[in-house]
Protein backbone atom coordinates (compact mmCIF):
# COMPACT_ATOMS: atom_id res chain seq x y z
CA UNK A 1 0.00 0.00 0.00
CA UNK A 2 2.84 2.07 -0.74
CA UNK A 3 2.54 3.34 -3.84
CA UNK A 4 -1.13 3.78 -4.36
CA UNK A 5 -2.22 5.92 -7.49
CA UNK A 6 -5.21 7.91 -7.29
CA UNK A 7 -7.16 5.27 -9.02
CA UNK A 8 -6.30 2.80 -5.70
CA UNK A 9 -7.57 5.52 -3.57
CA UNK A 10 -10.87 5.70 -5.10
CA UNK A 11 -13.55 3.22 -3.25
CA UNK A 12 -16.77 5.21 -2.65
CA UNK A 13 -18.56 2.09 -1.33
CA UNK A 14 -16.11 1.39 1.25
CA UNK A 15 -15.62 -2.22 -0.26
CA UNK A 16 -12.05 -2.36 0.12
CA UNK A 17 -10.94 -0.16 3.02
CA UNK A 18 -14.17 -0.35 4.73
CA UNK A 19 -15.08 3.62 4.90
CA UNK A 20 -15.81 5.97 1.75
CA UNK A 21 -12.76 6.44 -0.04
CA UNK A 22 -11.56 9.63 -2.00
CA UNK A 23 -8.46 10.69 -3.71
CA UNK A 24 -6.56 13.79 -2.16
CA UNK A 25 -8.87 16.72 -3.03
CA UNK A 26 -11.70 15.07 -4.91
CA UNK A 27 -14.06 14.72 -1.53
CA UNK A 28 -17.34 15.05 -2.44
CA UNK A 29 -19.85 17.62 -1.58
CA UNK A 30 -21.21 17.83 2.06
CA UNK A 31 -18.50 16.40 3.43
CA UNK A 32 -15.37 18.34 4.99
CA UNK A 33 -12.28 17.71 7.85
CA UNK A 34 -12.04 19.01 10.70
CA UNK A 35 -9.95 21.95 9.93
CA UNK A 36 -12.27 22.89 7.48
CA UNK A 37 -15.39 22.90 9.93
CA UNK A 38 -13.70 24.58 12.35
CA UNK A 39 -13.00 27.44 9.76
CA UNK A 40 -16.76 27.59 9.35
CA UNK A 41 -16.83 27.52 12.96
CA UNK A 42 -18.51 24.31 13.30
CA UNK A 43 -17.19 21.03 14.95
CA UNK A 44 -17.81 17.26 13.85
CA UNK A 45 -20.01 17.22 17.86
CA UNK A 46 -19.96 13.10 18.15
CA UNK A 47 -20.60 11.76 14.63
CA UNK A 48 -18.66 9.30 13.24
CA UNK A 49 -16.22 9.33 10.27
CA UNK A 50 -18.23 9.29 7.53
CA UNK A 51 -15.67 8.55 4.46
CA UNK A 52 -11.63 9.38 4.33
CA UNK A 53 -9.76 11.05 1.57
CA UNK A 54 -5.76 9.42 0.91
CA UNK A 55 -2.58 10.87 -0.52
CA UNK A 56 -0.34 8.78 -1.88
CA UNK A 57 3.19 9.35 -0.88
CA UNK A 58 5.99 7.72 -2.22
CA UNK A 59 7.82 4.76 -0.44
CA UNK A 60 5.59 5.70 2.75
CA UNK A 61 2.31 5.23 3.95
CA UNK A 62 -0.07 7.50 2.43
CA UNK A 63 -1.55 10.44 4.41
CA UNK A 64 -5.04 9.94 5.50
CA UNK A 65 -8.01 12.70 6.55
CA UNK A 66 -10.67 11.77 7.66
CA UNK A 67 -14.33 13.36 6.28
CA UNK A 68 -17.61 14.34 8.51
CA UNK A 69 -20.81 14.91 7.24
CA UNK A 70 -21.43 18.93 7.30
CA UNK A 71 -25.21 19.09 7.84
CA UNK A 72 -24.19 16.58 11.02
CA UNK A 73 -21.84 19.23 12.25
CA UNK A 74 -22.77 21.43 15.20
CA UNK A 75 -21.45 24.76 15.92
CA UNK A 76 -18.35 25.59 18.24
CA UNK A 77 -18.87 26.13 21.72
CA UNK A 78 -18.05 29.56 22.83
CA UNK A 79 -14.16 30.60 25.05
CA UNK A 80 -15.80 30.83 28.75
CA UNK A 81 -14.00 33.79 30.95
CA UNK A 82 -12.75 30.50 32.81
CA UNK A 83 -11.21 29.31 29.71
CA UNK A 84 -9.64 32.27 28.48
CA UNK A 85 -8.01 32.63 31.90
CA UNK A 86 -6.81 28.51 31.66
CA UNK A 87 -5.58 29.57 28.48
CA UNK A 88 -3.49 32.72 29.52
CA UNK A 89 -2.14 30.85 32.13
CA UNK A 90 -0.66 28.16 30.07
CA UNK A 91 0.62 30.60 27.96
CA UNK A 92 2.59 32.56 30.52
CA UNK A 93 3.72 29.18 31.39
CA UNK A 94 5.65 28.43 28.45
CA UNK A 95 6.88 32.19 28.30
CA UNK A 96 8.43 31.76 31.99
CA UNK A 97 12.16 31.07 31.78
CA UNK A 98 12.81 27.96 34.44
CA UNK A 99 16.30 29.57 35.12
CA UNK A 100 15.66 33.17 35.95
CA UNK A 101 11.81 32.80 36.38
CA UNK A 102 11.24 36.22 34.42
CA UNK A 103 8.51 36.44 31.22
CA UNK A 104 10.89 36.20 27.98
CA UNK A 105 7.82 37.87 26.23
CA UNK A 106 8.53 34.51 23.07
CA UNK A 107 7.60 30.87 24.28
CA UNK A 108 10.35 29.25 25.41
CA UNK A 109 12.11 26.85 22.95
CA UNK A 110 12.19 23.07 24.02
CA UNK A 111 15.39 22.90 22.63
CA UNK A 112 16.64 25.38 24.89
CA UNK A 113 14.73 24.74 27.87
CA UNK A 114 14.86 28.43 29.02
CA UNK A 115 15.22 31.81 27.52
CA UNK A 116 18.37 32.87 25.17
CA UNK A 117 19.83 35.10 27.48
CA UNK A 118 19.98 32.26 30.02
CA UNK A 119 21.17 29.83 27.20
CA UNK A 120 23.91 31.76 25.88
CA UNK A 121 25.03 34.50 28.53
CA UNK A 122 28.63 34.79 27.49
CA UNK A 123 27.32 36.49 24.24
CA UNK A 124 24.94 38.51 25.82
CA UNK A 125 27.48 40.22 28.49
CA UNK A 126 29.85 41.04 24.80
CA UNK A 127 26.94 42.88 23.32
Amino acid sequence: MTSLTFAKCFDPDGARFGIPTYPWRLAPEGLATRRQLRAEGLRPGGQPIAAQLLRPRFRREPLVAYLYRVDLAKPVRPMTSRKWGALALAMLARRTCPQCTTDAGYVIPASLGMCVPCAYPEEQRAA
